[in-house]
């Protein structure tokens, strides 16, 4: 392959990568913007939603891609019970510290359950196509990649024309914007809170099904993932569904390309572009700045 070539298929792969990051910066976006905490635990949300993929292709033999869908509905009534159980008190106090020591608490929990049922042995689905490309603009395009690629796109376009169309959407850019005037109106904070904790938790959910049917997991790989969407949420910018998902993309891109130039330092790139983000540019970099007069 020629030098031309391998950069192009670099890009690709980082851009395919980083939608998965995409995706869970988009949920943590939806949580942080309504209940204004970085809800650590998002990761552990996508390595349990990987293994529900996992034990489904293992034991009914459910495509991943298929339990995605199934796991959708599932999903949303799991974050709307885990909002009621664990953060409508801290909510309803405006207690950010404690909503964030509870989704650590959550995050290290899931871990040890996880690492009991499952054991902390690294899981992959292989079906008939996992190792399996397409040739197409002189590139091998991964089919479980490229799907997963897919998926992404689709779900943040879902989350835009959510937030745009309906009128639960628009309550939930009200409150994300100013949670006082918006209970004035007659929005119930509560309701609005609960509704965008679980389209974050079947985010995570979605992104779970896609990482299973591409990659490996293994129950403590969830704190990277947090970390690396919250990266992700800060390159795009908070409160942005698609500055999220270019933000992953851009992060997925940072990495494949630093680790082809630095090998083995693909991680350390990525964070110092975070850290130069919140020293230059903290709004995000896909976030239109609006100059007073």
């Amino acid at each position: 392959m020629s030098e031309l070539g391998l950069i192009a298929e670099l890009l690709v792969n980082g851009v395919l990568f980083g939608a998965m990051y995409g995706v869970a910066a988009i949920g943590l976006s939806l949580i942080f913007g309504t209940m204004g905490i970085i809800f650590l635990a998002q990761g552990a949300m996508i390595v349990l939603g990987g293994y529900a993929a996992y034990w489904a292709f293992r034991l009914l033999d459910v495509d991943p891609y298929v339990m995605l869908f199934l796991l959708l509905p599932v999903s949303l009534l799991v974050g709307s019970a885990m909002y009621q159980l664990l953060f409508r008190r801290a909510a309803a106090m405006q207690d950010k510290n404690t909503s964030l020591l509870i989704a650590v608490g959550l995050s290290f929990m899931l871990e040890s359950a996880m690492s009991l049922v499952w054991t902390p042995d690294p899981r992959s689905i292989t079906t008939s196509y996992t190792s399996s490309s397409v040739h197409f603009l002189g590139m091998n395009w991964s089919i479980t990649r490229t799907a997963g690629f897919f998926v992404a796109i689709a779900s943040a376009l879902s989350v835009t024309q959510f937030l745009r169309r309906t009128m639960i959407g628009k309550a939930v850019r009200a409150t994300s914007e100013d949670m006082t005037s918006a209970a004035l109106v007659g929005i119930a904070p509560h309701r609005v809170n609960m509704i965008a904790f679980a389209i974050g938790i079947a985010l995570a959910g979605i992104a779970g099904c896609t990482l299973a049917a591409t990659y490996t997991i293994d129950p403590y790989f969830g704190f990277l993932l947090s970390l690396k969407a919250l990266i992700a949420l800060a390159l795009g910018g908070l409160g942005h569904v698609g500055g999220a998902l270019a933000g992953g993309v851009l992060l997925g891109l940072i990495e494949s390309g630093s680790s082809y130039v630095f090998p083995g330092w693909g991680d350390a790139f990525g964070y110092a572009a975070f850290l130069l983000v919140l020293m230059f540019r903290p709004q995000g970099l896909f976030v239109r700045t609006v100059t007073k007069a």
